[in-house]
């Protein structure tokens, strides 16, 4: 509504990619059957002791510096006590004095308008377990397969003042992440979570309004409609002279509505206190360095180098590099085949197309690119039609066979045999006495029909082009 701004900050959960959690040596794969994946330490049992897993501090370290943060040499853990069915110890080793990255911040462009968003600090921490709500039996059971799994939480500065920036800032964090390997950031998974801190506040105001926290965010589409209502929500209450009470909430973006869940916690509600049982961390220049030796070309880079390097428009290097997998995808194949453009085609065409159809996304592309590589010289060498191509990459989409030896078996071959071609011409043109005569009236529109029914009747395996010709020379 007119008159208000919206402020806007987040708290980010992201669950690292390590093999073993964050104090144990339990897997973090997900989709384990229940309970499958705990140990004393994660399940919280009296006597056992957490052991700090050193990639999870390399992680944690490798996202600080791409998103300029200072990388604390000296940083500690801290006891965060709460207490809740998913929690086994009753507490959560996490990091609030001396967290290991802080004072950074990350550029956004919304429509064209770029602005920095800053990190006011990035933490390390064990996530909680999962509780499982059966209706049926009006019963909750309880997961500990999540609990210890490493996350590092990242907390902006409120410097948001749109849904629209808020998504081009996940968006801009979970593509750093990616790139780094440090997580794959899914949502849908619950591999990256945002929270959603929001106040409203009337224009030019110094003071900021009391914030809300928006909890069950696990799309962007999700995030945009909870601001969106939250917005109006604390706008209503302001108008009608009722007070927004500082407060967590949850989001029901099946009902697109809120409620409450509790009264929002500060710091001193969690009863912190340094953690006993991990020792104090500390980073060497050294190891650091080495950390920031191995830091990949980050999207921004990349899309630079395919420009100048492939001579690809931005519209294309925009859209390769929006997923390392597609990205790594199309660098691999351009250079087996020394065909970036139609490389970068059939990425950005068929392969999203098919990916929209699977509902999936494209770091869960799953042919190689040397699979792709050899489709593109199969279409571009003739030896194949663009038809037979298509169906063939559906096929190299789903199962990743080698297309060489599919078209082989297959006979899928395109024909080139002129007398071939030449009796099926013939055929279709004493076939279609009507579209023959429309051409000869001069409707070149016409051809197309016939050209359509010679590769009909060859089943697509014509060579389109020796058929418009021979079509157009018979018909004279």
């Amino acid at each position: 509504m007119e008159g208000y701004e919206t402020v806007i900050g987040l708290e980010v959960h992201v669950e690292l990619a390590t093999k073993t959690k964050i104090f144990c040596g339990c897997s973090t794969a997900f989709g384990a059957k229940p309970n499958a994946h705990t140990c004393p330490v994660c399940t919280g049992m009296p006597g056992s002791l957490p052991v700090l897993n050193k990639q999870v501090v390399a992680y944690a370290a490798a996202v600080g510096l791409a998103l300029n943060c200072e990388i604390a040499k000296f940083s500690k853990f801290d006891r965060k006590n709460y207490f809740y069915p998913d929690n086994p110890q009753n507490y959560q080793i996490s990091q609030l004095y001396l967290p290991i990255c802080s004072n950074g911040r990350v550029e956004i462009d919304v429509d064209g308008v770029k602005k920095w968003v800053g990190i006011h600090e990035i933490h390390m921490e064990e996530d909680a377990g999962k509780l499982v709500h059966d209706e049926w039996e009006d019963a909750s059971l309880i997961d500990y397969n999540r609990s210890g799994v490493p996350l590092i939480e990242i907390v902006s500065e409120p410097d948001m003042r749109s849904a629209a920036e808020v998504v081009a800032y996940l968006d801009k964090l979970r593509m750093t992440i990616q790139y780094l390997g440090a997580s794959d950031c899914k949502l849908q998974e619950g591999s990256m979570r945002a929270d959603v801190n929001l106040s409203v506040k009337k224009t030019g105001d110094a003071a900021y309004g009391t914030r809300t926290e928006m909890k069950n965010l696990n799309s962007f589409k999700a995030i945009t409609r909870a601001i969106e209502h939250e917005t109006n929500r604390q706008i209503d209450l302001l108008e009608s002279g009722e007070a927004v009470i500082q407060e967590t909430r949850r989001w029901d973006d099946a009902n697109g509505y809120s409620y409450a869940m509790r009264s929002k916690e500060d710091a001193q509600d969690y009863r912190y206190f340094p953690e006993p049982d991990v020792m104090p961390l500390t980073i060497s220049d050294a190891w650091l360095d080495e950390i920031r030796a191995a830091q990949p070309e980050l999207r921004e880079e990349k899309m630079a180098r395919y420009k100048q390097q492939y001579g690809l428009p931005d519209y294309d290097a925009a859209i390769l590099t929006a997923s390392k997998r597609m990205a790594d995808v199309f660098e691999q194949a351009a250079k087996i085949c020394n065909k970036p453009k139609k490389v970068s085609n059939w990425l950005m065409g068929e392969t999203m197309r098919l990916l929209n159809e699977a509902g999936k996304e494209p770091q869960d592309i799953a042919f190689s690119p040397e699979n792709l590589a050899k489709l593109v010289e199969l279409a571009d060498s003739g030896t194949v039609t663009n038809t037979v191509a298509k169906e063939v990459f559906a096929v190299v989409f789903r199962d990743n066979i080698d297309p060489e030896t599919y078209v082989k078996d297959k006979g899928l071959a395109a024909v080139n045999d002129e007398g071939e071609l030449r009796s099926v011409v013939t055929r279709v043109i004493a076939g279609n006495p009507k579209s023959v005569a429309d051409y000869r009236n001069g409707k070149d529109k016409a051809i197309g029909f016939l050209v359509g029914q010679t590769m009909k009747e060859m089943k697509g395996k014509a060579n389109p082009g020796m058929v418009n010709q021979l079509l157009k020379e018979m018909l004279q």
